[in-house]
């Protein structure tokens, strides 16, 4: 887009986002269709604009694939009456935060009606503030994975017609087979149905495009359950013995103190094992991994979709170098290549004030040059070490691991 062809940013809204239920114009309130009647462009999705045809006639605009293309088409009526169609209520899980993120608030208005989760609710009777929601729209199935807590109810947000089938698929190898399953389709609508299941006995060949699952889940014996607290086993990583290993990482998630919707940077950051569980600390976490080695980047990768966090982003290349162009990290994480005191002065620097730097080393020559970092920055100095009962002989003894020096500093926050 052509930022400098684009109308200038105006304070009187513009913006329609107008909710849109399974029962079409019917359900739309007398403001929304007044904003739909002044609108001289309706974006939306094809079906949308064709459940609105007898109020928008021609003056509907498909959304393009990809969207960024019509984000571009829109921005450029800026300042003109343009409507948008969304689904239910546009700012959960919908289009209208995509638009949040190209325009201020003050040039929208917001329209909303039931969304497909409150209609869901209301259908299963379950209270909606306890039951977590999972979008599988662009994203993998193993983003499921954290939330399959047993005896716990969600709600799953479908693709399409195929999710629930490959959702009570994965839950049957995953090990939940025995979860029952709300198939919700069209809810809202002259064609809304709702079938149950459990998971392992999933036969509906039929199911509609929108549709949403709601899960009670069940666990079988042994089934692999995300532990709530930090330190997954190290067996749940593929790794080549380059990770932090269980209680050192556990150690190490504590001084970096995840906070929701901070950005990490793991540099070496090998088998991804502490990116990863940064990120199951809170969904809108993010991570960037840095790695050299070109098979323990793409270890790293496999590891974060496996354990249900995809969104962990690990870059190939020689830190300090790489990091330069990198967004500002709230924490940094060096497991690997704090030998070069340069690293450390280009992560303290890119560091937001406030921010965290964890570094654990093991070998003397990198111990000097942290304590040489320590003495100049602050911070806190432990040693950490680990022994794990082990077979000698007929007979068994605790063998102790490699002790882990870690440095932990705070960077002072800016005062004004």
């Amino acid at each position: 887009m052509d930022h400098e062809s684009t109308p200038p940013e105006t304070s009187t809204p513009w913006l329609s986002i107008i909710g849109l239920g399974e029962e079409g114009v019917e359900g739309l309130s007398p403001a929304a269709r007044q904003l739909l009647a002044q609108a001289h462009h309706v974006f939306g999705a094809r079906r949308h604009l064709q459940l609105t045809e007898s109020l928008i006639g021609d003056k509907g605009v498909a959304w393009k694939s990809p969207l960024s293309d019509s984000m571009a088409d829109l921005m450029q009526l800026r300042g003109e009456a343009v409507a948008v169609l969304a689904s239910g209520d546009p700012f959960l899980h919908g289009i209208g935060n995509t638009l949040r993120r190209f325009l201020p608030a003050e040039e929208m208005l917001c329209v909303p009606t039931l969304s497909s989760l409150t209609l869901a609710a209301a259908r299963l009777k379950w209270e909606q503030k306890h039951r977590p929601v999972v979008s599988l729209t662009h994203r993998p199935l193993e983003c499921l994975r954290p939330a399959l807590q047993p005896g716990r109810g969600l709600f799953v947000l479908s693709a399409d017609a195929s999710s629930p089938r490959l959702v009570c698929e994965a839950l049957s190898e995953w090990g939940f087979g025995d979860s029952r399953v709300w198939v919700l389709e069209s809810l809202g609508g002259p064609r809304e149905r709702i079938r149950q299941c459990l998971a392992k006995r999933f036969t509906f060949a039929d199911v509609a495009a929108l549709n949403l699952m709601g899960l009670e889940v069940k666990a079988d014996p042994g089934a692999r359950i995300w532990p709530v607290a930090r330190g997954l086993p190290d067996d749940w990583f593929e790794h080549d013995g380059q990770i932090t290993k269980r209680e050192i990482r556990a150690v190490t998630l504590s001084s970096l103190q995840p906070q929701a919707g901070q950005l990490l940077w793991d540099v070496g950051c090998g088998s991804g094992s502490v990116s990863i569980e940064w990120l199951l600390a809170h969904k809108a976490n993010q991570a960037i991994g840095i790695e050299v080695d070109v098979d323990r980047a793409a270890r790293a990768t496999r590891n974060s979709l496996a354990l249900g966090v995809p969104q962990f982003e690990v870059r190939i290349g020689q830190a300090p170098d790489l990091l330069l162009d990198l967004p500002t990290p709230d924490a940094i994480f060096i497991g690997g290549g704090a030998r070069n005191p340069e690293l450390i002065e280009t992560c303290w620097t890119a560091l937001r004030a406030g921010g965290r730097l964890v570094v654990n080393c093991v070998a003397v020559e990198t111990e000097l040059v942290v304590q040489n970092a320590w003495q100049k920055l602050g911070g806190h100095l432990s040693r950490l070490s680990v022994e794990r009962l082990d077979a000698v002989g007929q007979m068994h003894a605790f063998r102790p691991g490699m002790t882990v020096l870690q440095w932990v500093v705070q960077k002072p926050e800016m005062v004004l």
